[in-house]
């Protein structure tokens, strides 16, 4: 099976923590020559310094706040005018939980610019590339609330699934040109978010935080909590050759936990 990833270029947002470092961290390992995507820049070079450059590889940053998708634009095009793009990781951190009911309309429409808007810009840019080289993988990362709604996460559901078809859509149209458009939906995963989670619900419930997690966990088939390493090896796998097939789906990295088939 070819994982080797030498001598391809990826573009990695979200790559300063959790989901999106162990995605670049895994990257790297297989060969790429990563671009980390954050708004942080002392954290961009610190984590530039962890990705393996043992293929010679030669990693660098961007550094960019999803909050305004026109400097996302300006900077992926310039980005793209010099590099070529064989990858792309659309990951960027969820809004807070909350019922939708209590939601206000400027969180949807913040969401859906972080989101949906600023994975389109991402994509526009980097396909002619893909297609220049005839390969390309664009993976995104979602949530299993694709699947099905989870509790709590009003706001997070309904941009989250807007996501998914938009990919569904793109996977349609681009398959021809050997890119590929895949979504991955991550479980309960050992990240800040899912903690940032566990304390507004043990608060909310005035219960300790240890209770929310161990009855969280109990949820989960395999009775624990995802690892960040565990949904970057996924990606890895679809942005490698071996997954040259794949196109158009949603694989729930989740321990089982999503009630459908």
């Amino acid at each position: 099976m070819n994982l080797s990833l030498e001598g391809k270029y990826a573009v990695v947002c979200g790559s300063t923590q959790g989901i999106g470092l162990a995605i670049a961290e895994e990257l790297a390992l297989l060969g790429t020559n990563c671009t980390l995507v954050a708004r942080n820049e002392k954290m961009l070079r610190e984590v530039l310094h962890r990705l393996d450059i043992s293929l010679r590889q030669q990693h660098n940053f961007l550094v960019a706040d999803f909050n305004k998708p026109d400097e996302v634009k300006s900077i992926i095009e310039a980005h793209v005018a010099k590099h070529p793009v064989h990858i792309l990781i659309n990951n960027t951190g969820g809004p807070a939980p909350g019922p939708i009911m209590d939601a206000k309309e400027e969180f949807f429409i913040n969401t859906f610019n972080q989101h949906l808007i600023c994975n389109h810009i991402l994509a526009k840019a980097v396909v002619p590339s893909m297609k220049r080289e005839s390969y390309g993988r664009i993976i995104n990362i979602i949530s299993t609330s694709v699947k099905i709604p989870l509790n709590n996460l009003g706001v997070s559901n309904t941009i989250r699934g807007a996501v998914a078809s938009w990919a569904k859509t793109m996977a349609n149209e681009l398959g021809k040109f050997n890119i590929t458009v895949n979504n991955i939906l991550p479980g309960f995963t050992n990240t800040q978010r899912l903690a940032l989670l566990i304390e507004q619900t043990a608060k909310k419930g005035n219960v300790i935080v240890d209770v929310v997690s161990k009855n969280m966990a109990g949820e989960v088939p395999m009775k624990r909590f995802g690892e960040a390493s565990e949904v970057a090896a996924v990606a890895a796998f679809l942005a490698s050759p071996a997954a040259s097939y794949v196109n158009g789906v949603s694989i729930p990295v989740d321990g089982g936990r999503t009630g459908s088939i």
